[in-house]
């Protein structure tokens, strides 16, 4: 790792960044990336009671620490791409407000390269069957953001395929039956493998019986993965099933 990659690494990690990676973009079309040849992609992570507690439908803590992860995000890429900037390269962080500006604008919400491509070209995690960044340390129970920098960071080997194997949980547990059941692969449509449009209606009738609010928020497929629940569990109180010697799924 070059001492570039390492300050900002430690910079983002000393100010509540969970993961840090960087992920080469020079095979993406130019357009996609911004003309930028690297990501740095940035996760923080929910507590775990506060994922626990949402088996049952989403509640106003999670809508809260939600909300709050979303802020937390905004700083931070926009802390490291200041950062950056001050080293002389350029960097632009993707903030909820750079893509409202490019919506405002009449491009569209995928003009901006998405946090979850980033991510798994900075070999943070895979995605999952239903859609959600998948990651070895904290499940689905993360939230994530990025910046695109010219900086000349170590980047990662990216991750091109799921991990998921057989496993159905976020399947079978999707009230909105919005999971489709086929793997991942980088490439591949959204639409091939997860249908957001059954996702989102599903999600706020969830959140209405929640916790009152008339929004898309479900989280029942991040509470159910099982990399999610090495996390959020206690070992000991794991089934077996979901233990540390279980095969990735």
């Amino acid at each position: 790792m070059n001492d570039i990659s390492g300050f900002m690494r430690d910079e983002l990690l000393c100010h509540g960044a969970a993961l840090v990676g960087f992920g080469d973009l020079s095979a993406l079309p130019p357009g996609e990336r911004a003309g930028m040849p690297v990501g740095v992609a940035v996760a923080v992570v929910y507590p775990g009671d506060v994922i626990r507690r949402i088996a049952n439908g989403p509640t106003a803590e999670y809508r809260e620490h939600y909300d709050r992860l979303n802020e937390k995000l905004d700083m931070l890429v926009t802390l490291g791409a200041d950062a950056l900037k001050a080293l002389g390269y350029q960097a632009i962080p993707q903030t909820r407000e750079v893509v409202r500006r490019g919506a405002n604008a009449g491009q569209d919400a995928e003009t901006l390269l998405p946090h979850k491509t980033v991510a798994t070209r900075a070999g943070l995690g895979w995605i999952g069957k239903c859609a959600l960044l998948v990651t070895r340390e904290y499940g689905s129970a993360v939230r994530i953001s990025s910046i695109l920098t010219d900086a000349p960071l170590k980047t990662a080997r990216p991750v091109d395929g799921s991990r998921c194997g057989s496993c159905t949980a976020c399947a079978e547990a999707c009230p909105g039956h919005a999971v489709l059941g086929r793997e991942w692969s980088a490439g591949i449509p959204r639409e091939e493998f997860y249908d957001a449009e059954l996702c989102r209606t599903a999600a706020r009738k969830q959140s209405l019986a929640g916790f009152g609010a008339d929004i898309s928020l479900c989280g029942k497929c991040i509470e159910i993965c099982p990399h999610t629940r090495k996390y959020i569990i206690p070992s000991a109180s794991r089934p077996d099933s979901l233990g540390e010697d279980a095969p990735d799924r």
